[in-house]
């Protein structure tokens, strides 16, 4: 099926690597107006380059830390100011570190309540007006397949993506009506830095090879793999697509078949 979202303006958040960055090649290649942002400079710079090089169409882009609400306001306002807004927003956010209870402070609880909760929030309070003004609009989360099995040593993860997918559900009832659609995708284990980092630790505090954990995660994927980001990429262009028009409060799996802890 052959996606066409040449009329669509599109935000996608951490965006300068990852599933991030992978979405918004996606959306480059469809057609999209596509706008990024991230944390550091020159990784969101190199990321611009290389999506506008598919295309040839030029991305916005902006330096952008989501725990900040003035950094979170001047995107949106730049954005409304650029292009009137946007008709599809992609809340993604880098992971809370790893940790058991005991392994977590108070500034981590706060800290990664406002990157992974608070900042999806905080992007769709402020783009969520111009949608409800034109009658259309897409809202998609990037999240974890945590919120149905919650992972070994990730304690904020599991708890604040069940958190924001709570309020991703109940938003979904509310702006239902004015043909804005609110679903998220629940991913599994995908060839990511984030998740190479994961590994890596996993691999110290066990005094095994990555690739020995990395094996012993695969071995309980019913696919016998992890996933690509451009395969996660691909159900986030989906989701935005007119295919999709009757498809809203979702959680979506997109995770190999994954069902264990793991």
């Amino acid at each position: 099926m052959t996606i066409d979202l040449s009329a669509q303006k599109v935000l996608i958040t951490a965006a300068s690597s990852g599933l991030g960055k992978a979405t918004a090649c996606a959306f480059q290649r469809a057609g999209a107006r596509v706008a990024i942002c991230a944390r550091g400079a020159e990784q969101l710079a190199d990321a611009q380059r290389e999506i506008e090089a598919l295309t040839g169409e030029p991305v916005f882009a902006q330096v952008t830390d989501l725990t900040q609400l003035v950094d979170i306001q001047t995107l949106c306002n730049n954005l409304q100011s650029a292009w009137g807004g946007v008709d599809v927003l992609v809340n993604n956010a880098g992971g809370p570190p790893p940790g058991s209870h005991t392994d977590i402070d108070d500034q981590q609880w706060s800290d990664g309540f406002d990157l992974t909760l608070k900042s999806a929030v905080r992007t769709t309070e402020l783009l969520l007006p111009n949608m409800k003004k034109s009658g259309w609009g897409r809202i998609i989360n990037l999240s974890s397949y945590s919120v149905k099995q919650p992972m070994r040593s990730m304690m904020l993860s599991n708890s604040l993506r069940l958190a924001t997918l709570g309020w991703a559900k109940t938003l979904s009832n509310e702006v239902a009506a004015d043909n804005i659609l609110v679903n998220t995708v629940c991913t599994g284990w995908t060839q990511t830095q984030r998740v190479e980092q994961l590994l890596d630790k996993r691999a110290n505090a066990e005094g095994i090879s990555r690739d020995d954990v990395a094996q012993s995660l695969i071995a309980n994927i019913p696919m016998q793999r992890m996933a690509q980001p451009e395969e996660i990429a691909a159900v986030v262009l989906f989701l935005a697509s007119p295919a999709a028009s009757y498809i809203t409060g979702a959680a979506i799996p997109v995770d190999g078949g994954c069902a264990q802890t793991l």
